[in-house]
């Protein structure tokens, strides 16, 4: 079965995806985002409490700006069974709707969760980017694995993230006296790449603005506000402020 069959694998058993996950953790490929990087994506999903509907969006914004230029969302059934670190088997799916739908590719991804800061190496952010061959860094509100120090209080400042005596993400203070956030690589970029990523795409919240602006798209969407399918927003449109 080739990689990109594997990593597009989602109707298994927890014990064959967590097999399935030794096996892409071995097509991983780490290295320096290629190119220059003017669209990023930020991908997110969102649940109703014990229901089995998930709503996905991917919202593409101009790094430079950070303003809107298109998303899309979908509305589909989850079929994995809620499994700590497994999460991806549940989630990627549903993101692979709204990334089919999307008009408007970007140059790199960030998912909401982890890329490489997972027990087997292999977060939703790294096999989103095996699933369709993108870069793609994770960005997490909460710790997976590894420990740090405590980053200093000033924006900015940032920590390395250690597990099994290998540096796997950056904890990052984004806001002064807030809680950090979690940044690690999940394919075709690393770790200087995505703590680059971040520091671009940080505005004036704690979350940085592509998996911010996904985050609140997918929940207007759960709420029945906004329909899914394709959008091109008109040029200097402001999403959410």
């Amino acid at each position: 079965m080739s990689a990109n069959t594997l990593a597009n694998t989602w109707e298994v058993k927890p014990s064959e995806a967590r097999r399935i996950q030794e096996e892409l953790r071995k097509q991983v490929v780490l290295s320096p985002l290629e190119g220059k990087c003017s669209l990023i994506a930020g991908a997110d999903i969102s649940f109703n409490k014990y229901e089995p509907t998930v709503y996905a969006g991917i919202v593409v914004l101009d790094i430079e700006s950070l303003q809107p230029v298109a998303h899309a969302l979908a509305i589909t059934k989850v079929h994995f069974p809620y499994v700590p670190g497994l999460l991806s088997f549940r989630e990627i799916p549903a993101l692979l709707q709204a990334w089919k739908l999307l008009e408007v590719k970007p140059d790199v991804i960030m998912a909401d969760g982890h890329g490489i800061a997972h027990p087997r190496r292999l977060g939703i952010a790294t096999h989103f980017g095996l699933a369709t061959n993108m870069p793609s860094l994770g960005l997490a509100k909460k710790k997976l694995v590894g420990k740090y120090e405590e980053p200093d209080s000033l924006p900015g400042s940032f920590s390395p993230l250690e597990h099994n005596n290998e540096t796997v993400g950056y904890v990052y203070r984004t806001k002064k006296n807030v809680k950090p956030v979690y940044v690690s690589p999940g394919f075709k970029t690393d770790l200087e790449s995505a703590l680059s990523i971040l520091r671009q795409t940080t505005g004036k919240y704690r979350i940085p603005e592509p998996t911010r602006q996904a985050h609140l798209l997918v929940n207007q969407l759960r709420r029945g506000e906004i329909k899914e399918g394709f959008y091109r927003y008109p040029a200097s449109t402001q999403l959410f402020s």
